[in-house]
């Protein structure tokens, strides 16, 4: 037996007896090794134990269907929990394929904490489900324990930033009923005795969070679901996906292949962890998630450990798990080990623990808990998880194969969302669409050209591991994978002090500093792996003033941006856009059955417009420009005959955007083509009440209201180039897009800078786009929109054809939305004192939480704090205009309340004079 301590010695030691180049650290950046000798896991019993030795040779555990409605490869925890929610939800004929036994890939040997709170209120919705799920519905099912303890946890703050941090939890947790308490280290010390806390600012309580056993669940989560009548069926790899094309030319899946035979099915359920990347190539689909070692100790007995909270020491990155009288010991290093040759062999095996990788969480661990300097080590648990670009999992239908669903990538929490996840999952393959916004772990989240790009997804799974317990910042940026996606005028705006963002690969303008170029230089791993940290630089350094809670130093630069456009005008590059064009023969059917409002209108008109579910919630908003058809093509419209489109999304939801349509498309069987331009097309707008006489300069065309309205489009000349000008505004001010080619965005770009210097044009980015878009009341996509928000709650009732009788996806459920009324509305509020908020923060009516903040800025014209949220009547009734109004609001920010004034209308230009060039 080993003391944590001796451990620690013991690899000093061996460093120092290393070669100097060893010593730099120059290791490999992954290894090869296999998994070695079994070790114990700190459970009760695992599903290995109850495996009869002959089970392999004998072959699946029953015989195999003919036919199932859905099939689930992957019997782990997500495995079970979305085969259990399918037979809840009413699914016969389900069936679950597991290549070994339960839980013999990743599940079994995970620690299986939950943590109730997290910086996302969808997420904290999916794990309180779990919750249920465990600690209460399966045991009064089945009569069986899944293990839940209930223990409560501790997270510890060992700087002011990190309180902030947990303060914000908690006001979100008011909002779903989760209770938490803020202590201090005093207070701390009461409560956990073991504790050093001399370096603590204070910590977070959580009475009702606890730990479960991954056996004790899976085992229950499949004895609920055979009961429903689906199926459980072990030793049975699975060894190919069979695809067929339809009449229409999509592919779907059609069968699954086992060794023993095969299932014809119309629907396949990825869930095999670490293995989901060969269960995707299988049938051709991209799985962007990697492998790597993650892992844990388990100490000998502790004298007064027991009954005490799980600990979670991000500062330290390191977790401690009570087990019983021990304590469970990990977290998440800098420098994790990637398998790269994943086996499909591996069941119920750990790697030999590398002590140089785990050692920092070793004294992470003592200076917490003492005691375990010389407290022994019982058993080390280093085993394989997956782990995505985002740290978020990979969910839905996958763009490339319909019926293939994906539910893996849960960077080692699949057993805490599990639940949640599993449930939604279930939704999403009977319903078409999850019940939640699920956008954040949406497959579609990431564009097609880097779902199999192998270089940024080990750089961002590697950065997101690494950072996996750092705190998270409003604005904070990707170091990694960067640079993938870069628009036409990328070199020139990053010549005139441009601080970029990363958003679905593009590379957009954040911000303007005025200290000179700041460009993102490639991933240095953080140091590890012998690469050479970057240490100071620009972009670091600008990034890290982002890292906090306040107002940035940069605050005032933002503001320069934001009231120059309110006062003279301002350039904003949008190439990151999606650009897209819908032409064909049913295009006009097609568009009338996607879009919400209008659209069939003459050529040369432009509408602003939501795309729904049949639930009726938004899954984008975009504008629509009518084209006219012609036989010629060209960069800013295809030949086409019949009707034509020309669509522009947020660049952030342009994989969303184009998937939500095709599938439309497909399942309506509409003739027609979906032409993606996004990459052929740049699109700079002039927004500001100078806007016009500075376009009027470079533009070979009227401007005047009457010869350009508002809401119109037209191919003009540009510094003698064409392209498309809409006149539109995203910031409530005169002005107009331009979109052009790729090779022309640069000259025209330059024409407008040199035509606008002196009527005082300055390039702002998507930060001033913020603040102004709030300002004015502008709804933001996957903020204030999603996908189980509808219009008429958003304010957004103008953008349906309510009052039409054309039939649109989603009509139906909001026309009972309408004449039952509405449960929730969009509401913005506006704070006096000048505080920062970001989301997340309570609301507050009449002294009780009735919702959460989705979205908050600084509104710079008219010097005050903004926030948009939607809120409830805590009695269930109806959120009326007059309810709205009647009450007295405050927002909790970090456990402060601030009082607030409610608005139903922007409070900038509620009369929307200036979109029409009235000052």
């Amino acid at each position: 037996m080993a003391s944590l301590s001796r451990a620690l010695r013991g690899v000093v030691t061996t460093r120092l007896r290393q070669s100097p180049a060893l010593g730099r650290g120059l290791r490999p950046l992954a290894s090869r090794a296999g998994p070695t000798s079994e070790k114990s896991v700190p459970y009760q019993r695992t599903l290995k134990e109850a495996q009869d030795p002959s089970a392999v040779a004998q072959g699946p555990t029953r015989p195999l269907p003919s036919t199932a409605s859905v099939v689930v490869i992957g019997g782990g925890s997500l495995g079970c929990q979305t085969l259990y929610h399918l037979a809840k939800l009413g699914v016969s004929g389900a069936v679950l394929l597991e290549r070994e036994r339960l839980t013999s890939g990743t599940t079994w040997h995970t620690a299986g904490l939950l943590w109730q709170l997290r910086p996302s209120d969808v997420e904290v919705e999916l794990l309180a489900h779990t919750r249920r799920v465990v600690s209460r519905d399966l045991e009064e099912e089945t009569g069986l324990h899944t293990g839940w303890i209930q223990n409560g946890g501790l997270f510890i703050a060992s700087s002011r930033q990190r309180l902030d941090e947990y303060k914000r939890l908690m006001s979100l947790g008011k909002v779903y009923g989760i209770e938490s308490h803020v202590l201090s280290p005093g207070e701390t010390k009461a409560l956990y005795p073991l504790m050093n806390v001399e370096d603590l600012y204070g910590t977070l309580y959580v009475p009702h969070d606890g730990t479960m056993d991954p056996a004790g669940t899976c085992t229950s989560l499949a004895r609920a679901a055979t009961a429903r009548g689906a199926q459980v069926i072990e030793n049975c790899p699975v060894t190919g996906i069979h695809v067929r094309t339809d009449d229409f030319g999509v592919r779907r899946v059609a069968a699954v292949e086992t060794e023993h035979g095969s299932i014809r099915t119309p629907c396949v359920v990825n869930c095999a962890g670490v293995w989901a990347g060969a269960v995707g190539r299988m049938a051709g689909v991209k799985v962007p998630l990697v492998a790597m070692r993650h892992a844990y100790v388990v100490t000998e007995r502790i004298e007064g450990i027991q009954n005490m909270p799980n600990v979670r020491d991000h500062d330290a990155s390191v977790y401690l798990r009570l087990q019983g009288d021990a304590l469970s010991v990990g977290g998440y290093e800098s420098n994790p080990i990637f398998w790269e040759e994943v086996s499909d062999k591996f069941a119920f095996s750990l790697f030999d623990l590398d002590w140089d990788v785990f050692t920092p969480h070793i004294e992470g661990a003592i200076n917490r808990v003492p005691v375990l300097e010389k407290t022994g080590i019982k058993s080390t648990v280093c085993g394989p998880e997956s782990f995505t670009p985002d740290h978020k999992p990979l969910m839905g239908e996958a763009p490339e194969l319909r019926g293939f669903f994906l539910g893996c990538g849960f960077n080692s929490a699949g057993m805490m969302l599990g639940g949640g996840c599993g449930q939604q999952l279930a939704y999403w393959i009977v319903h078409g669409r999850p019940e939640k916004d699920m956008h954040s772990y949406d497959i579609r989240r990431f564009h097609h050209s880097l779902t199999d790009h192998s270089r940024w997804i080990r750089e961002r799974s590697h950065e997101a591991y690494a950072k996996n317990y750092s705190i998270v910042f409003p604005h904070d940026e990707p170091l990694a994978g960067r640079n993938m996606r870069t628009d036409p005028l990328h070199e020139e705006l990053l010549a005139r002090g441009c601080v970029f963002q990363e958003r679905h690969g593009w590379e957009r303008p954040g911000w303007f500093s005025a200290q000179g170029p700041a460009p993102v230089l490639p991933y240095d791993y953080h140091g590890a792996y012998g690469q050479r940290a970057h240490g100071d630089y620009a972009y670091g350094r600008l990034l890290g003033q982002d890292h906090t809670f306040g107002f940035p130093p940069h605050h005032d630069m933002i503001k320069k941006e934001c009231l120059a456009c309110r006062g003279a005008a301002a350039v904003f590059d949008m190439s990151y856009f999606g650009k897209f064009f819908l032409v064909g023969p049913d295009a006009r059917e097609a568009a009338d059955w996607l879009f919400s409002a209008d659209v069939s209108r003459p050529p040369g008109s432009t509408v602003y417009t939501c795309m729904l579910n049949h639930r009726g919630g938004t899954e984008s908003d975009l504008t629509v420009s009518r084209l006219a058809p012609g036989p010629q093509a060209s960069p800013l419209a295809p030949a086409f005959e019949g009707d034509g489109y020309y669509l522009a999304v947020g660049g952030a939801t342009a994989q969303h955007n184009w998937s939500h349509i095709s599938t439309v498309l497909q399942d309506r069987r509409f003739r027609c083509r979906l032409i993606d331009s996004s990459e052929d097309l740049g699109l700079v707008s002039v927004q500001g009440p100078a806007s016009r006489a500075i376009l009027q300069e470079v533009l070979e065309a009227d401007l005047s209201d009457d010869a350009f309205p508002f809401s119109t489009h037209k191919l003009v000349r540009a510094a003698g180039h064409l392209v498309r000008a809409i006149r539109l505004s995203f910031v409530g001010e005169l002005g107009w897009e331009l979109h052009a080619p790729r090779p022309s965005c640069l000259p025209v770009y330059q024409a407008l800078m040199a035509a606008g210097a002196k009527h005082g044009l300055v390039n702002a980015g998507y930060r001033a786009i913020d603040s102004l878009s709030i300002e004015k009341g502008y709804r933001h996509c996957y903020a204030d929109l999603r996908a189980d928000d509808s219009p008429l709650e958003a304010g957004l009732a103008f953008t349906c054809k309510l009052k039409s009788s054309i039939p649109f996806l989603g009509r139906e459920a909001l026309e009972k939305q309408q004449a039952k009324g509405l449960r929730r509305r969009l509401v913005g509020f506006t704070v006096d004192e000048k505080v920062p908020m970001f989301g997340l923060e309570a609301i507050w009516r009449n002294g009780q939480v009735v919702g959460h903040v989705r979205r908050a800025n600084f509104g710079f014209a008219i010097n005050k704090t903004l926030a948009y949220g939607y809120i409830r009547d805590p009695s269930g009734g109806l959120v009326s205009l007059d309810f709205v109004k009647s009450g007295d609001y405050a927002l909790e920010r970090m456990g402060v309340t601030y009082a607030a004034q409610a608005h139903l209308k922007s409070p900038f230009d509620p009369d929307n004079k200036r979109v029409k060039g009235i000052y």
